[in-house]
């Protein structure tokens, strides 16, 4: 794979960046060079706000059209992206490490969902309404697109969550920069084509590639309308202080440390694909993933035999291949970070049970190998904060209701999962877990459905008839009788 592009994608048109600045793209896998793309300095984020703003302010342009006419544009825009779904995948997985079995299921397909998803929505919706006024009179209550939206997308699943961004602000009627991450550009380059193809309006989907810099300046741009963010609590963080001291709305998609409770009644070896997903997707690089799994004392030591011998018994190795089922890390700073974190769990006194170092006879690429730790305390460290690795740690509970104490004593609140043989139950418990989405006996986020988290999970909602809801701007008219 050698990829090259020497140019950006802004106002529907491939332009030459400002600079000789270019982003070098490597194999998570070999740690071969794969690519380059150019890097866009803030001229290229000015042009790029340039020509959204043009797009969304123009009188007959993308913003007034008929909801159905823009649901035609984002159903082509799907089509386009069917036809690159092979290529999609290769991509992704050559770059950040996810399995192709798992990139071909997600990156080349659950993005024209979403897409698809907000079509359909955006067709049905009331965007215009009228009350009867309480104080005589009525209410005319208006929702309009807010305007021009700076996406920043992550690394781990770039395709998906730009979707997560693109779908309901192009549904409203906004015009958008998408920055992707520097670990994940190639497959951006991929989505420029089929926008390009869809024949959407010049400058509604402009892309800029860069680093922490480049989302920086795209988040305080004075050209800028609303933030949607996806990334680390640390980053999200600093957007949020910058969108508060401009006033500009902003969604924060976050870290996570979910728990994943097994209650007593569970039985985990006949459900392992849900708790694969559920647990160590994309070699656990996922933010909702439940890391840390909760046991009954009464049956501690079988839940973490099983978790143990079906950890390592799972496939490492190239991405691309497809019996992997664990691939690398996204990048050697991340494994370095995995690492450093297996390393605190080992000397705060947990017990490895499985994994800890890198597997034997993969000499390159950045790969760590599956990881449980037994006997882990809920305030140590690896319990505690974000790992983005496949590392579990396993932790036991008293009953049911230190089950719930225990999965509530996180500063985050994604995801998570309730694992047994009695699906009331486990919605029973799931409803007593502070966090913003959860599952009974698998966890997939649905389309249809508001994800996003409580707490340092961030702020915000994406999907469902909510995720459109964060890209309107509502104006009520008040008519006196």
């Amino acid at each position: 794979m050698d990829l090259s592009y020497d140019k950006l994608f802004i106002g529907g048109d491939w332009v030459a960046p400002s600079s000789s600045r270019t982003i070098e793209v490597f194999s998570a896998s070999t740690e071969e060079p794969i690519g380059r793309v150019p890097e866009a300095v803030d001229a290229d984020v000015d042009a790029a706000v340039v020509a959204a703003r043009t797009a969304f302010q123009d009188p007959t342009g993308w913003a007034t059209w008929e909801p159905s006419a823009r649901a035609d544009a984002i159903e082509r825009l799907a089509t386009a992206l069917d036809s690159r779904g092979t290529e999609m995948a290769r991509r992704v997985s050559a770059q950040n490490g996810m399995p192709i079995s798992i990139a071909t299921m997600l990156e080349a397909a659950f993005p024209q969902v979403v897409l698809r998803y907000y079509a359909g929505l955006i067709r049905s919706a009331v965007l215009d309404e009228t009350r009867d006024g309480l104080l005589g009179g009525k209410v005319r209550v208006r929702r309009t697109p807010v305007g021009v939206v700076g996406g920043i997308a992550p690394w781990n699943y770039p395709v998906t969550l730009a979707a997560f961004k693109l779908g309901p602000a192009l549904a409203m009627g906004c015009t958008i920069v998408l920055k992707p991450s520097p670990e994940t550009v190639l497959d951006a380059q991929l989505l420029a084509e089929a926008v390009a193809e869809a024949g959407l309006p010049p400058g509604v989907i402009n892309i800029v590639q860069g680093g922490r810099e480049t989302g920086a300046y795209l988040v305080q741009h004075p050209g800028i309308d609303k933030v949607a963010f996806t990334g680390s609590t640390a980053a999200g963080r600093q957007i949020a202080e910058t969108c508060g001291r401009l006033l500009r709305p902003v969604t924060l998609e976050l870290g996570g440390k979910s728990a994943a409770i097994v209650l007593d009644d569970a039985d985990l070896g006949s459900n392992l694909e849900n708790l694969f997903a559920a647990t160590l997707l994309n070699n656990g690089q996922t933010c909702y993933l439940g890391t840390r799994v909760l046991a009954p004392a009464s049956r501690y030591e079988e839940v973490v035999d099983t978790l143990t011998g079906f950890a390592s018994s799972l496939q490492v190795g190239d991405a691309l291949d497809p019996a992997t089922q664990i691939g690398p890390m996204a990048s050697a700073r991340q494994r370095d970070r995995v690492e450093s974190y297996i390393a605190k769990g080992r000397g705060d006194g947990a017990r490895l049970t499985t994994g800890g170092g890198r597997p034997a006879g993969l000499d390159k690429g950045w790969f760590v190998e599956p990881t449980v730790f037994a006997d882990v305390d809920n305030s140590s460290t690896i319990a505690q904060e974000e790992i983005f690795g496949p590392v579990l740690s396993v932790i036991s509970y008293r009953d049911v209701d230190d089950a719930v104490r225990i999965a509530n004593d996180s500063a985050f609140g994604l995801g998570g999962s309730v694992w047994t043989a009695d699906p009331a139950r486990g919605a029973e418990v799931a409803q007593r877990v502070q966090t913003g989405t959860i599952g009974v006996n698998a966890y997939t986020p649905d389309p249809v459905a508001p994800f996003g988290g409580v707490k340092d999970s961030g702020l915000g909602r994406e999907l469902g008839p909510e995720g459109l809801a964060s890209y309107q701007s509502v104006q009520s008219v008040y008519l006196q009788a």
